[in-house]
């Protein structure tokens, strides 16, 4: 598996997983004090039978570019990894793969946070999951745009 450059950004309609692409990070980077990561899935239970992510690509690509750049400069990063999925998921499925490698965790840590706070409320994502056999177009919550006002 190889990544791409200091930011390595990707939409996926293929199965995400995890595990090879954070080996490969801390492969490339091993001089790197930190490997932060967050893995989003689709949740179990409730009734969901799966969920469906759209987007317009045009600006989907450019937008999670903008935003990787965006922390790149924000903070002393060796690499950020975003990879997000569209297409139709299942419960327990990986959604989204956000990891940072870091001279210092701090750096890692708050990379991430910044990256899926930003994919989770200001993205380029229509969501809808189906429950009891019914579609539900699935919005931000008042708590994700608070996560975003942080980092205002």
């Amino acid at each position: 598996m190889g990544l791409r450059g200091p930011a390595d950004v990707r939409l996926l309609e293929d199965r995400l997983s995890p595990g090879p692409v954070l080996a490969a990070l801390g492969e490339v980077h091993q001089s790197s004090g930190g490997i932060a990561s967050f893995v989003g899935q689709v949740r179990t239970g409730g009734g969901v039978t799966a969920l469906e992510l759209s987007h317009y690509a045009p600006l989907t690509f450019p937008g999670m570019e903008r935003l990787a750049g965006e922390a790149l400069a924000r903070w002393p990063l060796d690499a950020l990894v975003v990879w997000h999925r569209v297409g139709l998921l299942l419960p327990g499925e990986p959604i989204v793969l956000v990891a940072a490698a870091a001279r210092h965790r701090r750096a890692a840590i708050e990379a991430v946070d910044f990256t899926m706070d930003h994919l989770k409320a200001a993205a380029w994502f229509w969501k809808r999951e189906q429950r009891d056999g019914q579609w539900h177009w699935i919005e931000p919550r008042p708590e994700d745009h608070a996560d975003l006002a942080r980092w205002s």
